[in-house]
């Protein structure tokens, strides 16, 4: 069980919870917070006072007044009017996340939001109730409100959720369950579409799935390394701590584990004096994307913790303050950095594709064909992995440094924050297959040199990914072997192939 204060989420919780199943309920003390934060905003509207979102309409209609009797009209109507979101549904993990991040952000007491309806939340998280929540429509400033109005329309038992498979009516599922739509009262349409979650939630589950990828980018590319008969002493510790970036000490040393008893690897000076920069680099760039991964999680357990919403609610209804923190900028910043960094990680492994199927790079068969010639072996895959590594360049180009002006220029600069976090997500997709381009490759090379000559780890990462890929002893359609070992890449726990070794 996970439990949410509004303070101390982790990455690591996260992970419990969309992962593996986890439930999550409120702290009480929590609860409380919420409860006198909402008790703040009740006072204010039985003494109608001018206060932003609560007494008033919304962006440029911020001067309108709103009788207090028409409270409720006005939460429903923000709600549905901005629910405008187009294309696919988010991935139901990010969905979920959504939820959550949402939860433990107005659980921090600044909102004025009914403790009921963060249980409400909590407990569509802990069904599985998971809203249909278009990924196109957010400028990712004012927060995320197209995709949080989508989340927020089932709170009021409209819209659509996944559950158990299918695709259905929320209030169907609702009264399933034996939940009652909400009837939203002042502040509360806004404080649930007033933020950054669905940016945050993308990056958060595009960061869980980067960090599993980058470290089977480095397993992987050791099975290249012993493909090729690579030079083990570019890995030197020493040679690591004479730049001194922990990122790459650290990516060196896994490696230097991982091929610690191999006898494919080779010395300087055995076959040749120095590798190609894509082999004997591995550390400097592997190690440059750490750096990045944990700057994005750095910011991201910044977020996951932080209020985002407009207005917030300070000393008990005393101060309430318009303010920004709904601008997604740090997210977006931090979306975009992971984009550079995985896919530098495509990038490489390109490369190391290429010195496995090249017969001019390397002494292995031609295209790793069993028959070179009348079958083409590794060719075309070579070719997608260059296709995907070329589309990652484009979606790699910075969201965070476009801005539009929106409701009549009252929001002039937006962070684009949730294109960036989408982009990140499809550029480690496209990753995951070209890394599984490459362990095909290496796979077959190390075949062809000799699998009891691998290392200890490697062979068990080799009969692991042989369980869904065979070797290639005729040509046959590879877009399915591609395909099963990048769903395999995505969904196997690392670090039990570390253990079983």
């Amino acid at each position: 069980m996970v439990m949410l204060t509004g303070h101390s989420l982790t990455l690591k919780d996260l992970k419990e919870v969309l992962f593996r199943g986890q439930k999550v309920h409120a702290s009480e003390e929590s609860m409380k917070a919420a409860a006198k934060s909402r008790e703040a905003v009740e006072k204010i509207v039985a003494e109608g006072r001018n206060v932003y979102g609560i007494t008033t309409g919304f962006g440029k209609f911020s001067d309108v007044l709103i009788d207090k009797g028409d409270v409720q009209e006005l939460q429903l109507n923000l709600i549905r009017s901005h629910a405008c979101g187009v294309g696919e549904p988010f991935p139901k993990t990010v969905a979920k996340a959504m939820m959550l991040l949402r939860a433990n952000a107005l659980l921090k007491g600044y909102s004025g939001i009914r403790p009921k309806v963060i249980e409400m939340l909590l407990r569509l998280v802990n069904l599985d109730i998971i809203p249909v929540i278009p990924q196109q429509g957010s400028l990712g400033a004012s927060g995320d409100l197209a995709p949080l109005s989508h989340l927020a329309l089932v709170l009021i038992g409209e819209g659509e959720v996944f559950y158990k498979g299918n695709r259905m009516e929320a209030l169907k599922v609702l009264k399933q369950e034996g939940l009652r739509p909400i009837t939203l009262e002042a502040k509360e349409g806004l404080a649930l579409i007033n933020g950054t979650q669905a940016m945050t939630a993308m990056g958060v589950v595009g960061y869980l799935e980067a960090e599993q990828l980058a470290f089977e980018s480095e397993l992987i590319a050791s099975m290249t390394i012993e493909g090729l008969r690579g030079i083990i002493d570019a890995f030197a510790e020493k040679i690591q701590i004479a730049r001194g970036f922990k990122q790459q000490i650290d990516t060196a040393a896994r490696i230097r584990s991982y091929l610690c008893d191999s006898l494919l690897t080779t010395k300087q000076g055995e076959q040749r004096v120095q590798d190609a920069y894509s082999l004997r680099c591995i550390p400097q760039v592997h190690g440059a994307s750490w750096q990045v991964l944990d700057y994005v999680k750095e910011k991201l357990e910044i977020e996951i913790n932080a209020a985002t919403d407009n207005p917030l609610i300070f000393d008990e209804g005393k101060m309430v303050i318009s303010g920004g923190n709904f601008h997604g900028q740090p997210i977006a910043f931090a979306m975009d950095f992971m984009k550079l960094a995985v896919a530098e990680l495509a990038n490489i492994s390109e490369r190391r594709i290429e010195r496995l199927v090249n017969p001019q790079l390397n002494d292995l068969p031609p295209f790793l064909s069993p028959e070179p010639g009348l079958q083409s072996g590794a060719m075309i895959m070579q070719y997608a992995a260059a296709s995907l590594v070329s589309e990652n360049k484009t979606l790699a180009h910075p969201a965070s440094v476009d801005s539009i002006p929106s409701s009549a220029n009252q929001e002039d600069h937006v962070s684009m924050g949730t294109i960036a976090a989408r982009h990140a997500y499809q550029i480690i997709q496209n990753t995951r297959a070209v890394l599984a381009i490459e362990l095909i490759c290496a796979m077959q090379a190390v075949e062809y040199r000799g699998i009891d000559k691998m290392a200890s780890l490697t062979k068990t990462f080799f009969k692991k990914g042989r369980e869904q890929v065979s070797s290639i002893q005729k040509d046959r359609v590879f877009s399915n072997d591609i395909k099963n070992l990048a769903e395999w890449l995505k969904n196997i726990e690392f670090c039990h192939i570390i253990k079983k070794a």
